[in-house]
């Protein structure tokens, strides 16, 4: 109830109305929507956010509201019998196409899957497929493996003649995932997307302007010593946070059913959401970075006024 509460306002629909209107989307559908989901250059995290879903449980997603016909980590079929099923899918077209990881451009050998380029499957699968969603940073950006020698890109830089919605995150939240989902099933559509393509539903505020130690960012009160109890709940750019330069809604969201979120975990943002982490990014956990030393250049320009004065 509190995920399709959650869900039905950011559709602007009522509880009522969003439940009706997916049941009406899967009753019109001959069958369930059918998914092909692909992985490259990843780790794999992204499928287990996916597999911890509680609110639809992943079991009801997978057995009930969703055909999941290929996924190479949670499908019961292997070789030939896996490979055939693809095939027939992807020659029908129609399906909901979600890429994990990376896709590397040096060379097709840095990931190849059952012999073949990964490149290709993702070129190939592009083609028929009705939505194209890059689940989570790597998939979206490059993430990580943009900053080794592979030439990671994200979807968008493989698929360029359709619209693919990102979303990024380290992993992806299941939320973003099953929302995006829901919204493409009620509305045939994609959600309205910001500029680099992510939904603005998930995507449309800063980080920092959620954040619970905002106060202690806004008066120059920045934790420099862990073991020091008074410093315990001051700001994390010393220790190298990029909230104020990462759009998401983790402050509020948060993850693992609503529980914590890497900040109040004790971890800065890491700025998984935008597109240059994570070479970008780093240093995760200092403030020596370029992005660092500008978040703090704009805050003594002003041009990151206190809450108080934003509001």
């Amino acid at each position: 109830m509190k995920y399709c509460a959650g869900t039905a306002a950011v559709l602007g629909l009522s509880e009522l109305e969003l439940f009706s209107k997916v049941s009406e989307a899967l009753a019109a559908s001959s069958a369930k929507p059918p998914v092909i989901w692909l992985e490259g250059q990843d780790c794999a995290g992204c499928t287990i956010s996916f597999a911890g879903a509680l609110n639809p449980p992943a079991s009801s997603l997978i057995l009930d509201k969703l055909s999941i016909r290929y996924h190479e980590t949670l499908m019961a079929g292997a070789g030939y019998l896996a490979e055939a099923t693809y095939e027939e899918t992807v020659k029908a077209g129609g399906y909901v196409l979600c890429v994990e990881g990376s896709i590397p451009t040096a060379d097709d050998r840095f990931c190849m899957v059952g012999g073949r380029p990964f490149r290709e499957m993702v070129e190939e699968t592009g083609e028929k497929a009705a939505a194209i969603i890059a689940v989570g940073a790597c998939a979206a950006y490059g993430g990580i493996p943009a900053a080794g020698p592979t030439g990671a890109v994200g979807v968008n830089k493989i698929i360029k003649h359709k619209p693919v919605i990102n979303l990024p995150t380290c992993p992806v939240h299941v939320d973003h995932l099953v929302g995006t989902v829901l919204y493409f099933l009620t509305t045939g559509k994609a959600p309205p997307l910001d500029d680099i393509g992510r939904p603005k539903m998930y995507f449309g505020e800063l980080i920092h302007d959620n954040c619970r130690r905002r106060y202690y960012f806004d008066n120059e009160m920045f934790l420099t010593d862990w073991n020091d109890p008074a410093q315990k709940n001051w700001c994390l750019y010393e220790k190298g946070c990029k909230g104020p330069d990462t759009y998401a809604d983790c402050a509020v969201r948060r993850w693992n059913d609503g529980q914590n979120y890497c900040i109040d975990c004790g971890a800065g943002c890491m700025g998984c959401a935008e597109p240059d982490f994570y070479d970008g990014m780093s240093p995760l956990y200092t403030a020596e970075s370029e992005r660092s030393r500008n978040i703090m250049a704009r805050k003594k320009a002003g041009l990151i006024p206190p809450l108080e004065k934003k509001a």
